[in-house]
């Protein structure tokens, strides 16, 4: 009777322990959205051009690759950011360091370069993995939120904000539950790092996107069996303006916490989430450590197969790259991301 009694006394503190410790998992379990709207789209910019651009920049200055890599794709201006208020989404998956999560100083660079581009009011948000919760203590632990708040930008945890209910008719399961925060502002930019995910594949602009999706949908809950193809369906919910790639250090194994890291040096940037990604998954491929990754081509991969069955960006005859850097370490990776892509490519110089 003692033993009994003693394993449930400590079940129960057990209990009641994960209820205070992950007090906003339990108030995210029972929340429920608050309305129903459209996916969201870009406001005023869209891509008209023949073929989707990507951008890529080599070198040692973040901010300054960052303005290369937009510029390939048409710069900032083409955004007219002046007046607007913008969402960057960085990763802050974990408490873990970069490349686990988005490097705090690209970062900061974002939010300066927007502040500069006239934004009215930058906000960097996200949710973290339910393990992980709470995602503002993730962005203190990993320097996010100190880069961003010096840079000017306000930092937001999804979790302690409501939730919307849009229609994805194409995916199975028909409606995805998105944070109100992507209708908050005019300006979503989506900020991811590359890695590598042992569940995923790869984790980069499609995937960075499950930290705007309710806890109740993550793809391992929606269906463990196609969790890339989840990842693909969920995007279904929005469309962001903007992407720009953290590849300053790659992860090219293990992840989604922690991983072989690999200074790449580089950023990526493009309207195309598909073109983003297909870079990113070059980088990956250039190093042969993820099994994963290397056992397929870029353009067989899971997530960016149903993102375009989906129309969720454009096919490889429809994508071109621009890229610009001078050192040979950069050089001698381009080749290879070209060489695993097969896009089309155009060098402009650039940065050393």
């Amino acid at each position: 009777m003692n033993t009994r009694r003693g394993i449930l006394i400590f079940l129960l503190l057990a209990a009641m322990a994960v209820v205070f410790w992950k007090r906003s998992l339990i108030r995210l379990l029972f929340s429920r959205p608050q309305k129903k709207l459209e996916p969201r789209t870009p406001e005023g910019y869209i891509d008209e051009t023949p073929k989707a651009r990507v951008g890529v920049a080599g070198g040692t200055g973040v901010e300054e690759m960052i303005r290369t890599a937009v510029s390939h794709i048409g710069g900032f201006g083409q955004f007219d950011l002046r007046g607007k208020t913008v969402l960057v989404k960085p990763n802050v998956v974990s408490d873990k360091p970069s490349p686990s999560t988005t490097n705090p100083e690209a970062v900061g660079a974002v939010v300066r370069i927007l502040y500069e581009e006239g934004a009215k009011k930058v906000f960097v948000g996200d949710m973290s993995a339910a393990m992980y919760l709470n995602t503002l203590s993730n962005m203190n632990s990993t320097g996010i939120k100190k880069t961003a708040e010096e840079a000017g930008a306000e930092t937001v945890a999804f979790e302690d904000y409501g939730w919307v209910e849009v229609d994805t008719p194409k995916a199975p399961f028909k409606k995805v539950l998105v944070t109100e925060w992507i209708y908050r502002v005019d300006f979503f930019l989506n900020l991811p790092v590359i890695k590598t995910h042992r569940s995923a594949s790869y984790s980069i602009c499609l995937k960075n996107f499950i930290g705007c999706t309710h806890i109740r949908q993550r793809p391992y809950l929606i269906d463990s069996s196609r969790w890339e193809e989840v990842v693909a369906e969920l995007n279904l919910a929005y469309h962001p303006d903007l992407n720009i790639v953290d590849g300053t250090v790659s992860m090219i194994e293990g992840g989604p916490w922690q991983g072989t890291p690999q200074k790449t040096s580089l950023i990526i940037a493009s309207t195309d989430r598909v073109a983003a990604d297909v870079v990113g998954l070059g980088v990956i491929k250039a190093f042969g450590k993820w099994k994963k990754v290397n056992d397929k081509g870029v353009w067989e991969q899971k997530q960016i197969r149903r993102a375009l069955e989906l129309g969720i960006g454009r096919g490889k005859e429809e994508i071109v790259l621009l890229e610009s850097g001078r050192t040979a370490e950069f050089k001698e990776l381009m080749n290879k991301i070209r060489e695993e892509t097969g896009l089309s490519a155009s060098r402009t110089g650039g940065p050393a």
